[in-house]
């Protein structure tokens, strides 16, 4: 049976630096050959289904780079290196949308396999708009409120990145 001892991590070296760093690192395999990774080295991230008391989801319609378009996500960001998560996932819903409301945490999850981001997913229910959103000077959003079943919808259709999130807070709260 195959364990976490099966593979030896020989060394790890920094090959980019940036907006991502990414370390490679190399591997003994259990069948003795070594094998190379580069591994995004990432920190934390939150996530946040957030809900209306009228049912209805708020999204932030944002540009993500990676896919070069415009899509509807899940508000949340980056946590920083001391800030507790229920802190960030607030910090970041009002900031990308300018709601709040009840929150709770669902789960962690890890980002893939080749990253070391781990997402806090949290649910908020009952929101309501507070504010106006303040991203700053690198994010530009615009809040989005959709049904719950347009919303299934939308994570049936693949179009946003956190959809690990949207089905894990469903779950969570017997909406699926």
């Amino acid at each position: 049976m195959m364990n976490d001892q099966d593979w030896q991590k020989l060394d790890s070296k920094q090959v980019y630096k940036g907006y991502r760093n990414v370390v490679r690192t190399n591997f003994r395999m259990p069948n003795g050959k070594t094998i190379d990774y580069d591994i995004i080295d990432e920190g934390r991230a939150v996530c946040v289904l957030a809900l209306t008391a009228n049912q209805q989801v708020v999204l932030a319609k944002q540009f993500r780079p990676g896919q070069n378009k415009i899509l509807l996500e899940l508000p949340g960001g980056g946590a920083k290196k001391d800030e507790d998560p229920l802190d960030a996932i607030k910090r970041e819903l009002l900031e990308e949308t300018g709601y709040t409301g009840n929150f709770q945490f669902v789960s962690t999850s890890w980002h893939s396999a080749y990253s070391t981001l781990q997402r806090y997913n949290f649910v908020a229910t009952n929101c309501v708009k507070v504010a106006e959103p303040d991203s700053g000077d690198e994010e530009f959003t615009e809040v989005v409120l959709m049904s719950l079943s347009e919303f299934r919808e939308h994570l049936r259709s693949g179009e946003l990145t956190d959809m690990g999130t949207g089905y894990r807070c469903l779950d969570f709260l017997h909406l699926l």
